[in-house]
């Protein structure tokens, strides 16, 4: 089974940019984010005349998370558990065959100090309560999706020049690593180690021809998921064309029936 994630900045513009890729690449299972549309505006027809079903959780103009499969999609839970307040379309998780997938929109956190970098880490500590209720069931999950998070400095093209960013703050890799030491599998970097692996690069400063990259979506594997695990990279041939995403997919491939 091979699952992806993207966030695609807005669905609308980038539909065709997407509905290429899904043809293209042909993964079973996409995790989508930053749709930036209400769950009546999104494409539907476009993408199940691919075949793909699918389930939605958008927002008008921000935010919205979607998760398309080639195979019947069960069991949808709406919304981060955790915070009746919290109206903002930034997590869907579904269960696709024997896997659970949690797709994720985690918050930006800038400017700080303040209320936005707040809810970036209060959202952080529900996830990582949602992924030991997970965990407690002892099956096959992915959580996956724009963690909003450079890990280390290796993950940041420029670390000087970001320090101040809330994606490279120590609380927000601090509760990072804190998803991990549950128990939990950084897929890429079973396959590379070390290095730039970047899935961003943003609209401005010739980042994307210069390389000044991010590598701020991942996929985190259960420990049943990545006994599972065959491979994983990042495809950045979508964000080289025209008018593309910011992001890039990153993908993993399981070896499930």
């Amino acid at each position: 089974m091979k699952i992806a994630s993207w966030n695609v900045n807005s669905i609308k513009a980038r539909l065709p940019r997407v509905t290429e890729w899904l043809q293209e690449f042909s993964p079973d299972v996409v995790m989508l984010q930053e749709l930036k549309c209400i769950d009546e505006n999104f494409p539907f027809m476009e993408i199940e005349d691919l075949g793909y079903n699918l389930s939605v959780h958008g927002q008008k103009s921000y935010n919205g998370v979607a998760i398309l499969s080639k195979h019947p999609i069960e069991d949808v839970m709406i919304g981060l558990p955790g915070d009746e307040n919290d109206e903002q379309a930034r997590y869907i998780e579904a269960t696709i065959k024997t896997v659970r997938i949690g797709g994720l929109y985690l918050p930006n956190g800038n400017p700080l100090p303040g209320p936005k970098f707040d809810y970036k880490l209060a959202w952080m500590d529900r996830l990582i309560l949602r992924a030991k209720e997970l965990l407690a069931q002892e099956e096959m999950f992915i959580l996956g999706g724009d963690y909003n998070c450079c890990p280390k400095d290796e993950d940041c093209y420029d670390p000087m020049r970001l320090a101040g960013d809330a994606l490279m703050q120590p609380e927000t890799r601090d509760r990072y690593f804190t998803l991990l030491n549950l128990g939990l599998t950084d897929a890429l970097r079973q396959f590379y180690p070390s290095g730039h692996n970047y899935t961003y690069w943003d609209y401005q400063g010739g980042a994307w021809q210069k390389d000044n990259g991010l590598r701020i979506d991942h996929l985190l594997l259960s420990p049943q998921a990545a006994d599972r695990l065959v491979k994983c990279d990042i495809d950045r041939v979508p964000r080289g064309k025209e008018r593309a995403s910011d992001h890039t997919p990153i993908w993993c491939e399981l070896d499930i029936d």
